[in-house]
């Protein structure tokens, strides 16, 4: 599925819908590892960007993404609309992040 797709806005300007398939999702679940807990310890005595986690953060999110592209295709989809993160921690260092929208196929108008 083509990413240029994907919004977080409740339309697409310029296309109609044809059908709504329904809610599509993408979860990923990620732990932090000693090595990074480590670093980014040492980061945060000076402040700032703590980059290791932010990187962390950015692949999950990425996966979280591509795993709701993938199930949309699956599913017949064409756009998604409404696109959401959320993130919840599931045990101490693991998080779940979670990309949803609704799948659509849309022809333009």
């Amino acid at each position: 599925m083509d990413k240029t797709m994907v919004t977080t806005a409740f339309q697409l300007d310029g296309y109609k819908v044809v059908r709504n398939i329904g809610v599509v999702r993408g979860i990923t679940v990620r732990s932090r590892n000693a090595i990074a807990n480590f670093g980014a310890g040492i980061q945060a005595l000076f402040g700032g960007n703590i980059s290791l986690y932010t990187e962390l953060c950015e692949k999950a999110r990425e996966e979280a993404f591509y795993l709701l592209l993938r199930h949309a295709e699956e599913s017949g989809a064409n756009a998604i609309i409404g696109m959401r993160y959320d993130a919840n921690e599931v045990a101490p260092g693991i998080t779940e992040v979670l990309c949803y929208g609704t799948a659509l196929v849309v022809e333009k108008n």
